[in-house]
């Protein structure tokens, strides 16, 4: 997929089924091949759902170089993902992509059906470094870190934190009126789980669902977890105000 400004070819799998189509958004440095994505996929097959994962530019099959993107350009990624879909759209967004999520939200105010978020981490730039790290990052312009999920450190770039800061979510009430489910671990080591009720507060709608999982961690990807998903996804889907359409 490409566009008038020339942004790197982005990577995606489409599912073929009556709308509203769902979005998948990844994390930070994830790919579209993740436990969640590929198991939400397989339920979007066998019950006849349009669906979409994609990786954004400078990740997994997609083009581009990882360290010269930021926030802001992947969540125009994830806008022309639902330009090029056809009608409403429920977002879920993982970890970061819950962040995506909210800023396609609002660009796109007349698209956006739904949301689930799981584990969502807007505004991670601010609260999920320390002074220290914040301080690397604006003096050498790039900050690794280990990394729980992979042999290769996280990286993050002095242009993607700015990014971030000048893109934050939590600090204003958040405009969106559809239903939303917030998945949140208790044992998540990345998002302090308090996050996910002070969230859940600033939306507008009153439909509104956080959930807690007592020993829920950051992935939330077990068996009991993917299928509180699927239960999540679909009570979104019901009661989505949107007219269902075909993608």
């Amino acid at each position: 997929m490409t566009d008038s400004i020339e942004r790197p070819n982005l990577a995606y799998r489409h599912t073929d089924g009556a709308g509203p189509a769902i979005l998948f958004l990844c994390g930070y440095g994830s790919d579209m091949e993740g436990t969640k994505a590929l198991h939400l996929e397989a339920w979007a097959k066998a019950n006849g759902r349009a669906f979409r994962r994609f990786d954004y530019a400078g990740c997994g099959a997609s083009e581009g170089n990882f360290e010269e993107e930021t926030l802001a350009t992947w969540r125009d990624d994830a806008l022309r993902m639902i330009d090029d879909l056809k009608g409403p759209v429920v977002l879920v967004g993982s970890s970061m992509g819950g962040w995506v999520m909210l800023l396609a939200a609002k660009e796109r105010p007349d698209r956006v059906a739904g949301m689930v978020g799981i584990a969502a981490a807007p505004d991670f730039t601010d609260w999920g470094f320390t002074m220290e790290q914040k301080m690397k990052l604006l003096q050498n312009g790039r900050l690794e870190r280990p990394s729980d999920y992979s042999d290769q450190p996280t990286v993050t770039t002095r242009a993607f934190w700015a990014s971030g800061e000048a893109n934050r979510m939590m600090v204003r009430p958040i405009e969106f009126t559809g239903p939303v489910r917030l998945l949140q671990g208790q044992r998540d080591k990345e998002v302090p789980w308090q996050r996910a009720g002070v969230l859940g507060e600033l939306f507008r709608s009153d439909d509104v669902q956080t959930i807690l999982i007592k020993d829920g961690d950051h992935r939330l990807s077990r068996d009991q977890d993917l299928a509180l998903l699927v239960r999540a996804l679909e009570d979104v889907i019901a009661q989505c105000s949107f007219p269902s359409s075909s993608s």
